[in-house]
């Protein structure tokens, strides 16, 4: 996916050069073009940002999140975030006035800086993409963390392009998160959230690995991947519905039990969601996963408690290929791996959680935490 639209002159590029080993060595292994963030920045940066495209004809859109720490928990204020992007026509426009760093980046610029709550807002147009290329719409942006260099996340790309491919999505590295974002409506206005994780994916940052003392799962930030599990009890039983492909739109809680998991623990964790599921209505969906060898199981439980919205599902395998389950990256020694998800995105994740009291109230914390503000708004309709 391209970062910049215009090549640096020859005469910059000769001048790089020898600091080329410096820039592999960056956060972020290279920022091409990046120190056109700086050109016209404004001394005061605000958390919300408002380009000269709001007031344009084309769609309005705002994007809005947090940028928060490796951790995907802890917020990080005073965070600088850069962004440019194509008009709706999908050019890098001009206007009197603009310095010539500038003009390589058009004039729909512009910075925020995150609040206390690491929170941000930027209103704007939605870009069209470049002419004939074939490369989906997009918006470039620039992270400059307090004590380290500026550098690139994935662009901002939108779920509803008919542009982005599985090729093109299978492309992205997941910088920061995923750059997907997702549209809701606001009467005239798209709405999109979107939270960056700062050290996710990023070569050479203080804090690329996770600290998590066990691995299972995907990472706070990322996408939830569909998967097809057979399901055996729960509405949708007898059929391989997909969880977020059919349930995404709101808050969801995929449950993967371990090999080591008892059926006590099953069934204790199986009562829980099924609380939360008929408390919440139509905002959550629970799905419990396990292996082939715990379907029996798993039916028993689900007939024993007579569940009316938890979805009890199984997999071939964790790794199993066919079902996409492998996707999900996770580890079947552990006990369980519990994934809360929020419009597809992952928000939170736990390894290893006993099935008591402080476990499930540390559940509920996290699906409050992560409600959406914008919950109510309606989707577009898709084609």
């Amino acid at each position: 996916m391209k970062r910049i639209k215009f090549l640096l002159p020859v005469v910059v590029v000769l001048l790089v050069k020898p600091n080329a080993g410096a820039q592999s060595k960056a956060v972020g292994g290279g920022c091409e073009g990046c120190e056109i963030m700086y050109v016209g920045m404004p001394k005061r940066i605000n958390a919300t940002d408002t380009s000269a495209g709001w007031s344009e004809t084309g769609q309005k859109l705002l994007i809005t999140g947090r940028v928060l720490n490796r951790d995907g928990r802890t917020p990080a204020p005073n965070v600088v975030l850069y962004y440019w992007h194509t008009d709706a026509k999908g050019q890098y426009s001009n206007r009197p006035g603009l310095t010539e760093g500038a003009r390589r980046h058009g004039y729909l610029r512009g910075w925020v800086k995150t609040d206390a709550q690491g929170k941000y807002s930027i209103y704007t147009l939605r870009p069209a993409p470049y002419p004939g290329e074939g490369i989906p719409a997009h918006i470039h942006v620039v992270v400059k963390e307090p004590g380290l260099n500026e550098y690139f996340i994935d662009d901002w790309v939108f779920d509803d392009d008919q542009l982005l491919t599985t090729a093109e999505r299978r492309k992205m590295e997941n910088r920061g998160g995923s750059g997907v974002l997702r549209i809701l409506l606001n009467r005239n206005v798209q709405v999109a959230e979107d939270n960056i994780i700062l050290g996710l994916n990023i070569p050479n940052h203080p804090n690329a690995r996770s600290t998590a003392a066990v691995q299972s799962g995907l990472e706070i930030g990322e996408d939830q991947p569909s998967f097809s599990p057979y399901h055996v009890w729960g509405p949708d039983k007898g059929s391989r519905a997909c969880p977020v492909c059919q349930y995404g739109r709101y808050q969801g809680v995929i449950f993967f039990a371990g090999e080591k998991i008892s059926r006590n623990e099953l069934r204790q964790w199986a009562e829980f969601f099924e609380r939360e599921s008929v408390q919440r209505g139509q905002y959550l969906k629970v799905y419990i996963v396990g292996q082939a060898a715990q379907a029996r199981v798993l039916a028993e439980i689900g007939s024993e408690l007579n569940l009316k919205k938890v979805a009890l599902t199984y997999v071939p395998r964790f790794d199993d290929t066919a079902s996409e389950s492998h996707l999900n990256k996770i580890n079947p020694a552990v006990s369980n791996t519990l994934i809360v998800y929020n419009h597809r995105k992952i928000v939170n994740t736990f390894v290893n959680l006993p099935a008591n009291n402080d476990s499930f109230t540390g559940v509920i914390g996290s699906l409050e935490t992560s409600k959406s503000d914008y919950v109510g708004l309606r989707e577009p309709d898709h084609h």
